[in-house]
């Protein structure tokens, strides 16, 4: 008699121990759902992370390539006249040479023209020289107290603006080399080709190869 009563009692009991279970089991992933839920929103909304600080912006000088400065090998210079030199103008390089037959007395950069531009290349001869020459064709338009209102300019295809000029740009220490004037001169070397024509050099290398060179030096400009 007591052993049916107690099978009784687990048969009533097990229902209820089962509702508990699940209950608890509920609960737990409930509480799981509930902090999955919560970690989201903090990773959502929580505090800001803060933003990487802002490199400063760099100066347009950082920008232009490096390149190596004029190189002279001094006990040449010594032998160099302006009657036993000439000039090799590398374009890949970016380079001009001033040379006593296969001997390198200087080694400079330079900036050739860029694509559409292209410098002139071949067996030429320098034409001109003029140590304080000015482009009849690229400069800017000027008003007429010297400002320029308008920089950068073609005079072939720009038009002046009312009350101004055109004031071809400098090219210090000019070696002509066609006769529609390109030639080298003092000018900006960015370290890739980005003159109109012309063959930019430093102000030192300039100044050197105009004093060592005449009109009639031979000039070979290419892929050397």
């Amino acid at each position: 008699m007591v052993s049916g009563l107690d099978s009784a009692r687990k048969q009533l009991q097990w229902p209820l121990i089962m509702r508990v279970k699940i209950s608890i089991l509920a609960s737990a992933l409930l509480l799981t759902v509930f902090t999955y839920s919560i970690n989201g929103q903090f990773r959502l909304f929580g505090p800001k992370q803060p933003r990487p600080t802002p490199q400063p912006m760099r100066k347009a000088s950082a920008l232009i390539s490096k390149q190596a400065p004029l190189k002279v090998n001094q006990s040449l210079l010594k032998q160099a006249t302006q009657d036993n030199t000439r000039i090799v103008v590398s374009i890949p390089k970016q380079r001009a040479y001033l040379m006593i037959g296969d001997e390198i007395v200087a080694d400079g950069p330079i900036s050739s023209g860029r694509r559409g531009h292209e410098s002139p290349t071949g067996h030429k001869h320098v034409l001109e020289k003029d140590p304080n020459h000015h482009s009849s064709l690229y400069g800017d338009f000027v008003d007429g107290s010297g400002r320029v209102v308008r920089g950068g300019v073609s005079a072939r295809i720009d038009s002046a603006p009312s009350g101004t000029h055109f004031a071809g740009a400098p090219m210090k220490w000019f070696l002509r080399l066609t006769e529609d004037g390109v030639g080298m001169h003092v000018g900006i070397l960015p370290g890739y080709p980005a003159s109109h024509g012309c063959i930019r050099q430093s102000a030192d290398g300039a100044k050197l190869f105009y004093d060592y060179v005449k009109v009639g030096t031979p000039v070979d400009v290419g892929d050397y």
